[in-house]
């Protein structure tokens, strides 16, 4: 089969696109409103940019003309921070897709407990395996409908004890929750292991 994207509307395309690009991380994401309000928001399409500095990318679109609180939020602060759940966690992933009005914290709505970050006035969720605290560096808009590629520096990390071994996260107890197409999600399952190929330092 053969498709023309032109011959999409937006909807259609997003449809196909999440369903191809497959399994996505999730950056769950806080950010404070201009009156103190804590939003919590899933996003998968998400990335890292660049390891030094380290810079994240998260792609925030809109609907019905009005962008999400989450990029408002992030724009108007310039500080937010992208945590990743596991698996125990899925519920509340999910929950924090609902689109409360402005004036509600999902933080509160679901029950999640938070702590001050250490750089920054956004808190942070207690739960999450990851945290990571982050400002805003810039923003690009894409397409017709305006997606905005946040574009944010780590600042600071927040990593539970027992992830990091030799200086890298072991994935199998992370167990981190990825996103399929629609309300489906996926976690690790089987992980196959190559023979590692010598690679040129990042430096």
């Amino acid at each position: 089969m053969i498709i023309d994207p032109a011959s999409l509307s937006a909807e259609q395309s997003y449809k196909l696109l999440t369903g191809m690009i497959v399994p996505r991380p999730i950056a769950w994401v806080t950010s404070l409103s201009e009156a103190g309000i804590i939003n919590l928001a899933p996003f998968s399409a998400f990335t890292f940019l660049a390891p030094k500095p380290p810079m994240l990318g998260i792609s925030i679109g809109h609907k019905a003309g009005v962008y999400k609180d989450t990029s408002r939020n992030i724009l108007t602060r310039e500080e937010f921070v992208v945590h990743v759940a596991d698996v125990s966690q899925i519920d509340a992933v999910h929950q924090s897709a609902i689109e409360y009005p402005s004036d509600i914290s999902e933080v509160d709505e679901i029950g999640l407990e938070t702590t001050a970050s250490e750089e920054i006035s956004v808190p942070r969720l207690v739960v999450a395996p990851v945290a990571m605290e982050c400002r805003f560096r810039t923003c690009l808009e894409f397409g017709e409908t305006r997606s905005r590629l946040i574009v944010g520096e780590v600042i600071k990390f927040h990593i539970r004890p027992g992830l990091l071994r030799d200086g890298k996260i072991d994935t199998h107890m992370l167990n981190p929750i990825a996103r399929v197409a629609g309300p489906v999600y996926a976690s690790l399952g089987e992980m196959i292991v190559k023979p590692a190929i010598k690679q040129t330092p990042k430096q």
